[in-house]
């Protein structure tokens, strides 16, 4: 991992390592990265006590998973900044805020976000690209 993915995943934060493992696991699986999804939400897992289900549960539909309202606000950031940045919407951002994150943590959020969508985006698309310009199948 690059330094700055590691210094945001590991680095001291307001967010716990599991919340930013999720946050990374859940934008690498909204953008089919297999690889990232599993090492990432095998850390998450990790640092939840092994409960692997949680994780399956965020991946899936983190609006019905057993976490709490603030990682679900800041999940929904992550989605719209996965999705595209500009649909962050300031409603959002005030719930998440309601939900007790600070703007730190938003911003953590975002960022994390941001590094996942851009790298494991670029990955699969670049692979996509290269399977189907040399005619192979994708994997």
């Amino acid at each position: 991992m690059n330094q700055p993915a590691d210094e945001m995943l590991r680095g001291p934060h307001l967010l716990s390592p599991a919340d930013r493992e999720l946050i990374a696991t859940y934008v690498s699986a909204a953008n089919d990265c297999v690889y990232c999804q599993m090492v990432h939400g095998a850390i998450a897992a990790y640092h939840l006590g092994g409960d692997e289900q949680i994780v399956a549960q965020v991946k899936d539909n983190f609006r019905t998973a057993p976490i709490s309202g603030k990682l679900k606000a800041l999940l929904t950031i992550a989605e719209q900044v996965q999705r595209r940045g500009k649909k962050v919407r300031v409603v959002d951002i005030n719930r998440a805020r309601k939900q007790g994150a600070t703007d730190l943590e938003i911003h953590d959020t975002v960022l994390i976000a941001a590094m996942f969508s851009m790298c494991t985006g670029k990955w699969v698309g670049s692979r996509a690209r290269r399977n189907g310009k040399n005619g192979r199948d994708a994997e």
